[in-house]
C-alpha cells in the first residue's frame, strides 16, 4: 500500500481544484496561475487540474507550467471521462497523483475483467498515487456487487478511495464516510465533495484527506471565482483539526 505522505508530503492533505475556467486559452491559463498562487499562499497542500470547464490541451498547459515551475507543491490530474488520458498526462507531466471518478461498478459486469486489465496495465506504467471513486457523484452504478464488495475490489485498482454524495458541492454524509472507512480499514480514503470549515474536523476523523472545489469559490459554487478568504477559512479549520488530533 502506497503511503500518502510519500506523495503529498503531509498526513491528511487538502487538495485544491483547478477547474480550467476562462473565456479562451489565455484566460484559462492566467486564471489557473492565479489560483495556484492563491493555493500556495494559503498553504493548501496540493492542486488537482481537470477539464471541468476547459479542455484537454488547456489542462496539459497548466500541468506543463506546474512541472516547469517546480513549486514543490504536489499536483495531479483528473481527465474526467477519458481515464487513459489521465494516466498519460500523469506520466508525461510527472504528476504526484491522479484522480479517476470511478474504478469499479460503473461498467457492465461483463466489462469488469477488461477494466481490471486496464488498471493493471496503466498502474504498471504510471508511478503516481491513484485516487479512485466508488459510488461517486454522477457515475452510473451497474454493479451486481454490494458497495462493500466493490470497495474491496477498488483496493486492488487504486491507492486511495474517493467518496462523495450525489452531486458537486453536496456534503458527503458522515454515515457514508464511516461505512467506507469500516470496510476499507486503514486503506486511504478521500472525501471529494461538500467539504466546509464546519464539517472538516469530523470528516478528517475518518478520512485521510479531502479534495475541495466549490467551497473555495465565490458563492461556494463551482462556477464562481476562487476566493482567497474562503481558502483561508477552510485551511484555518483544517489546522485546528490537525492540532486537536
Amino acid at each position: 500500500m502506497k503511503e500518502i505522505q510519500e506523495y503529498f508530503h503531509i498526513e491528511k492533505p487538502i487538495i485544491g481544484m483547478i477547474h480550467t475556467k476562462g473565456t479562451d486559452d489565455e484566460d484559462v491559463f492566467r486564471r489557473a496561475k492565479e489560483e495556484i498562487d492563491i493555493y500556495r499562499q494559503h498553504h493548501v497542500d496540493a492542486v488537482l487540474v481537470e477539464p471541468y470547464f476547459g479542455t484537454y490541451p488547456q489542462v496539459a498547459r497548466v500541468l506543463e507550467y506546474l512541472k516547469n515551475a517546480q513549486f514543490g507543491i504536489p499536483y495531479g490530474v483528473n481527465c474526467l471521462n477519458v481515464d487513459a488520458m489521465g494516466f498519460e498526462l500523469a506520466i508525461q507531466y510527472d504528476c504526484a497523483f491522479l484522480q479517476l471518478d470511478s474504478v469499479v461498478g460503473h461498467v457492465k459486469p461483463r466489462d469488469e475483467p477488461t477494466l481490471d486489465a486496464f488498471f493493471r496495465l496503466y498502474r504498471s506504467r504510471c508511478q503516481a498515487f491513484v485516487m479512485g471513486g466508488v459510488r461517486f457523484k454522477y457515475q452510473p452504478v451497474l454493479s451486481e456487487h454490494t458497495v462493500e464488495e466493490d470497495l474491496q475490489i477498488a483496493t486492488t485498482r487504486c491507492d486511495g478511495v474517493c467518496v462523495t454524495q450525489d452531486k458537486t458541492g453536496q456534503e458527503t454524509s458522515l454515515e457514508k464516510i464511516i461505512t467506507f472507512r469500516r470496510t476499507l480499514g486503514d486503506f486511504p480514503l478521500f472525501v471529494c465533495a461538500g467539504v466546509t470549515p464546519e464539517n472538516i474536523a469530523s470528516q478528517l476523523q475518518y478520512a485521510d484527506g479531502a479534495v475541495v472545489g466549490s467551497y473555495f469559490k465565490q458563492g461556494h459554487k463551482d462556477s464562481g471565482d476562487l476566493c482567497p478568504e474562503y481558502v483561508q477559512q477552510l485551511m484555518d479549520a483544517v489546522q485546528l483539526a490537525r492540532n486537536s488530533h
